[in-house]
Order: C-alpha cells, then structure tokens, then sequence
C-alpha cells in the first residue's frame, strides 16, 4: 500500500468512490474545486495502482476540519481509515495546526469507533445537519 498526496488526475476515481461510500456524496466539481482552493490537504490509499481510501481536509489560522475519509467496502478492515487519518493528522501538525474538528452522522457507527479510536471526542451534536435531516456529531481532537 501507498499513502501519498491527491493529484488533479486521482480526483474522478476520488469522486467514484465518493458516490460508492456515501449516501450525499460530494460531486466531482466540489472535489475539484476543494482540491485547486489552495486550503484543503489531502491523503490517498492506493493498491495495485487503484485508489481504495482517501480523505481531505479544509485547513484555516490553526485549526483544521476533517471534511472527507472513505475506504472501498472490499478494503475495509484493513486499517486504511485509521491509517488515513493518522497521516493526514500528521501532515496538519506539520503544518501548524493545533486541533482539528469533523462531523460525522450519528447513525454512521463504524465511522464513529474509527474516530474515537484515533483520539477523538465528541463535543456536541448539531441537529438535522445533513440535507436528509440526520443529526451530526462535531468531534474534536487536540494535535498540540
């Protein structure tokens, strides 16, 4: 396995399996347009030359916000997510950042114990958050 920076070119095979992981995936053109803003850092997982994790976050001052982390189903339970964010959170502390935040849905438990594996807390739930009515909970975690 590799675990490497996002090209422009991974950003279709980036954007199929969005749509395979989620329920309201990002489109291509939010990636894309995530990926060229100039504040989103970015992870990928390839095997085989086939991208079968990734994730993405949208850095500011000193603070940073997991925005996506996905496996390929046939990947999962392989540690690909955990070792996703371990590297991503690697990656913002180089950079500066000094605590990074994420929403995941509440029904979403093994994204949950992922992130809770890692070091995360949850710190609140915001209500009706997705375009679905699906509350979320805001997690929290201190890189310093």
């Amino acid at each position: 396995m590799i675990f490497r920076e996002w090209k422009y070119e991974d950003i279709a095979a980036i954007s199929e399996l969005e749509k395979a992981c989620f329920r309201d995936p990002w489109s291509f053109q939010m990636l894309a347009d995530s990926f060229m803003g100039g504040r989103f850092r970015t992870i990928l997982c390839e095997e085989d030359g086939k991208i079968v994790g990734y994730g993405g976050a949208i850095v500011g001052l000193d603070e940073a916000d997991i925005a996506n982390i996905a496996v390929d189903e046939a990947h999962r339970g392989k540690k690909i997510g955990r070792k996703l964010v371990r590297k991503l959170e690697e990656n913002l502390q180089k950079e500066g950042m000094k605590r990074v935040f994420l929403e995941v849905r509440v029904s979403n438990s093994a994204a949950l114990a992922l992130y809770l594996k890692c070091g995360f807390c949850g710190k609140f739930v915001r209500p009706r958050y997705y375009g679905d009515g699906e509350d979320a909970v805001i997690m929290a975690k201190d890189l310093t």
